[in-house]
């Protein structure tokens, strides 16, 4: 599978093998230009061009432009952008960042636009993101989540195969340690996004609203649970307890160094791991399964990073910007999209997915699209995820030994000053 998948920064650093037409710029066009800034992999080249071709001939005497973005900045470079009198018309935005550009009153409102959008048919996992109080600012586009990589010979070497549950999961882990010579599993102990699907399972959240504010709820019972299953797999891990899966990256660091029998990750992550190893003069023979859940009927809850379309309120073109994003995220265009994008990205309905490839990173991608869910839904989330990031510190304390609970509340403190802050 080609390297295509955002690298979740709360889902923010996409890194694909595909081009989007146009080139990185700020200006916006004239009337007769409708201008779209789409992020550097997102927009395979083909479909833009027949999306675009087939929007001007619907629109005569409007040419479409897009312009190639980069997440590095792309934030203050948005804000800048929405302020000014000709922001491009049409935006791509991280689906954790959308609500806050909402809630400065930089997106068009598009509750109207419900039943043309095909609301109803969009991914559940993807929607809380597009909306801000109970009204509709964006349009999800695609989505992407992380799956377990692992060795095949390692695995058949332990005689196990891929679990359903978490309680097979451990138990094949064991079975590696016991019959291998390889590192059950690479898991840092920050790898928060992991943590955050093991929360959910339990019925918990990172999280909560009460009446007009937000605090943290990691001193929950819930997030305790989780916590003891996370540190039950790290335990077979040899891997830091005080730093994420970029530091060092694992698939392009750990893993090509050999020893690893599984680990977590993206598809553009297993691609990298892939190549590397190549590029070393080995040879990878990878599987691919979704993240096991409690029981075996569906698999463990998965952060559902992504990014959305939304049209700026500023925009010389909105009524065209706002048919331009109905095109591009209806059924047709986005089956169209994962053609184009090889199923490596989840388009916003199912009814877009199209069949990947048996044993793929994909195929098992697909099963963990209804199991998807999002970090909490308000602008003030982006401030708990600045580093030093509280979820971070919480689960290297506890897998140091601090008491979960007690561990927990510090975190609570941290998450509902920053969350709360405008």
């Amino acid at each position: 599978m080609k390297r295509k998948l955002i690298a979740a920064v709360g889902a923010t650093a996409m890194v694909a093998g595909l081009t989007a037409c146009g080139s990185d710029g700020d200006s916006a066009g004239g009337d007769d230009t409708l201008t779209i800034w789409a992020m550097d992999g997102s927009a395979p080249d083909a479909w833009a061009k027949e999306l675009n071709k087939a929007f001007e001939a619907k629109h005569k005497g409007v040419q479409v432009e897009i312009k190639v973005q980069h997440w590095n900045g792309i934030q203050e470079k948005i804000t800048t952008a929405l302020s000014e009198d000709s922001p491009p018309d049409v935006l791509e935005l991280g689906n954790t960042q959308t609500s806050g550009y909402a809630a400065t009153g930089g997106l068009a409102e598009l509750t109207d636009m419900k039943g043309k959008l095909g609301y109803d048919s969009w991914n559940e996992g993807m929607v809380p993101s597009t909306e801000l109080d109970g009204k509709l600012y964006s349009a999800p586009w695609y989505a992407a989540s992380r799956v377990v990589v692992y060795d095949k010979k390692a695995f058949e070497k332990a005689g196990i195969k891929p679990p359903k549950t978490r309680d097979e999961w451990v138990d094949g882990l064991r079975q590696i340690e016991e019959k291998t010579d390889k590192q059950p599993i690479y898991l840092p102990g920050q790898f928060w996004y992991v943590f955050a699907g093991l929360l959910w399972d339990e019925g918990g959240t990172l999280a909560a609203k009460q009446g007009d504010t937000w605090k943290g709820t990691l001193s929950s019972p819930e997030a305790q649970k989780a916590m003891d299953f996370y540190k039950k797999l790290q335990s077979f891990s040899t891997a830091p307890k005080d730093t994420d899966e970029a530091k060092p990256q694992q698939s392009t660091d750990v893993v090509p160094k050999g020893k690893v029998a599984s680990w977590i990750g993206l598809g553009w992550e297993a691609a990298g791991a892939l190549d590397a190893i190549k590029k070393a003069g080995g040879e990878a023979d990878f599987g691919y399964f979704p993240i096991p859940g409690k029981s075996a009927d569906k698999p463990g809850s998965v952060f559902l990073g992504g990014s959305n379309l939304a049209v700026s309120e500023r925009s010389p073109n909105k009524e065209l910007a706002k048919d331009w994003l109905r095109m591009a995220t209806s059924e047709k265009w986005m089956r169209k999209y994962a053609e184009a994008t090889e199923g490596g990205l989840l388009p916003n309905r199912e009814s877009a997915q199209i069949e990947p490839e048996a044993d793929s990173f994909a195929a098992a991608m697909v099963e963990t699209s209804k199991v998807g869910r999002l970090t909490p839904v308000t602008p003030g989330w982006a401030n708990v995820e600045t580093e030093p990031n509280p979820i971070k510190e919480y689960m290297t304390k506890v897998l140091k030994g601090t008491d979960p609970k007690k561990a927990g509340k510090e975190a609570d403190e941290v998450i509902a000053e920053r969350i709360n802050k405008s």
